[in-house]
């Protein structure tokens, strides 16, 4: 395996920032769609079950990897990208069937500070995650322990915020 610098395939990096651009572009596009007639009010606790159990994957892969689990390290982090695909999708398809539900609390500051940094951050942490990974796919661990020193936090800050998120905004849906 490779641990030069050179990737393996440089169209990879360039995928990356593609989707990087397409994802946050495209669910800001789709926030403009309304579909009438499908019922998806369901959806907010499972997403933010999905955020808890990324949470959760996100704390066993670091302690994996710290135990030299690296096959079970590699499945973890794996399971965490698909549920992250998951919920992207469930939060799109939520989105675009239901109006914005307004926040009602007495905490206003503290929770627009918690949702605009969770959605900042989970935009940014697209391509960190995306680079990372691929870091490890070509076998350049040490880039890839770099990388995963920022993604890490920014990963597992992004999936709890987003609980926290639903848990402050859930008594306000009607």
């Amino acid at each position: 395996m490779s641990t030069t610098s050179q990737p393996t395939n440089p169209n990879l990096r360039k995928w990356i920032i593609a989707i990087s651009i397409v994802i946050p572009v495209a669910v800001a596009a789709l926030f403009g769609i309304k579909i009438e007639g499908v019922d998806f009010s369901f959806l907010p606790p499972i997403y933010a079950g999905i955020n808890a159990v990324t949470a959760c994957l996100l704390v066993l892969a670091l302690i994996f990897i710290k135990s030299g689990k690296i096959q079970q390290h590699q499945k973890t982090i794996q399971i965490a990208l698909a549920l992250s695909v998951l919920f992207l999708l469930c939060y799109v398809a939520y989105h675009m069937t239901s109006d914005s539900t307004p926040y009602g609390g007495s905490n206003k500051i503290l929770y627009y500070f918690i949702l605009l940094t969770h959605i900042f951050l989970s935009v940014a942490v697209i391509p960190i995650v995306l680079f990372t990974y691929l870091h490890a796919w070509e076998g350049n661990y040490q880039k890839h322990k770099k990388w995963a020193k920022f993604a890490f936090p920014i990963w597992l800050y992004v999936a709890v915020t987003g609980v926290v998120v639903y848990l402050m905004i859930s008594p306000y849906y009607s």
